[in-house]
């Protein structure tokens, strides 16, 4: 049995809560540079997948209105 079975699933958005709450104090000038770094890139990622499903609503609502 996998261990990760036992664990509680967590919800969406938890994941960017916690990071939310997260002491920025503690981190360095480098870290704080990565960790914009690696936000922007999830930012980007989020966009591609928000682009796909505006296409496909677009997409949806032309095909009804006919």
């Amino acid at each position: 049995m996998d261990t990760d079975d036992l664990e509680p699933r967590k919800r969406r958005g938890e994941a960017l809560a916690a990071l939310a709450r997260e002491d920025l104090g503690l981190l360095g000038v480098a870290e704080l540079e990565d960790r914009i770094s690696a936000l922007e890139a999830e930012m980007a990622r989020i966009r591609v997948e928000l682009e796909k499903k505006q296409g496909t609503r677009n997409a949806a609502e032309a095909l009804f209105r006919k």
